[in-house]
């Protein structure tokens, strides 16, 4: 099983310190997060895809923060996501993340946009992949976007346990479609400060367990949102370990 992590739990870190990082904690992966200041979206695509490159680190995804069922014009969303979407093909990131956003009842806008964003993301190598979060926390809401080819889901683990989804629920409705899990943990609902894996509530274990054996898990620590929090780089390699002990033999299907 594969594993990564975002760089939302090392904010500031020069990306040669990333990629040293991930494969000193024995992570094979990162997830980029695209954002002004950061490297994916600072430095030049060919520096960032060599700099991973070289210390044998993936670029799992591009984290962009696009909503995809935000009210307004569909020109400004769809052009962002085209950017990002050259932007990965460049670094070498076969997925680009989309938040939902807007509200329950715009599935048919997100729908539309996927329908034109998918299939040109598919012609370029890259996977839309959108994240289980705000509007549409659970995989039974993600899944009624995803008709279009090029487009996938992101578990996040997080929320679909916060919005009342069990782990074989989520895998069962996410499962026809690529992506990958994001795992963290946390106090409970009302205190989501992230913590060490396998220190708070989360089902890790049970996500685990509907996961195949090649599926790509990445730790998401929310650091640049919660300062007071451990830093992330002490964590990572207890962290694999706590992965690694939580994962039962291979029956999943996802």
């Amino acid at each position: 099983m594969p594993l990564a992590f975002s760089t939302l739990g090392v904010p500031g870190m020069p990306l040669a310190d990333v990629a040293r990082l991930a494969a000193d904690t024995g992570y094979q992966g990162v997830e980029l997060r695209c954002a002004p200041g950061e490297p994916a979206a600072e430095l030049p695509p060919e520096s960032v895809h060599a700099t991973l490159a070289d210390h044998g680190i993936a670029v799992l995804a591009l984290a962009g923060y696009v909503k995809i069922a935000a009210p307004g014009p569909d020109g400004p969303v769809l052009g962002e996501i085209s950017r990002q979407v050259d932007l990965a093909a460049a670094i070498g990131a076969p997925y680009v993340r989309l938040f939902p956003g807007g509200s329950p009842g715009d599935d048919a806008r997100a729908v539309a946009r996927l329908a034109e964003a998918g299939p040109l993301a598919q012609a370029a190598g890259v996977c839309l992949l959108v994240e289980t979060h705000d509007s549409h926390p659970r995989g039974a809401d993600v899944a009624r976007l995803l008709r279009a080819p090029g487009v996938g889901a992101i578990w996040d683990l997080m929320h679909t346990w916060l919005a009342g989804e069990t782990p074989a629920e989520s895998a069962a409705a996410l499962r026809p479609w690529p992506g990958y899990v994001q795992v963290k943990d946390i106090a409970g609902p009302a205190d989501r400060t992230p913590l060490p894996l396998g220190r708070g509530v989360l089902p890790l274990a049970d996500c685990l367990g509907q996961l195949a054996p090649d599926a790509w898990v990445s730790w998401e620590y929310e650091r640049l949102w919660y300062q007071h929090a451990p830093a992330l780089p002490g964590l990572l390699a207890e962290g694999r370990r706590v992965i690694a002990a939580r994962r039962p033999r291979p029956t999943g299907q996802m």
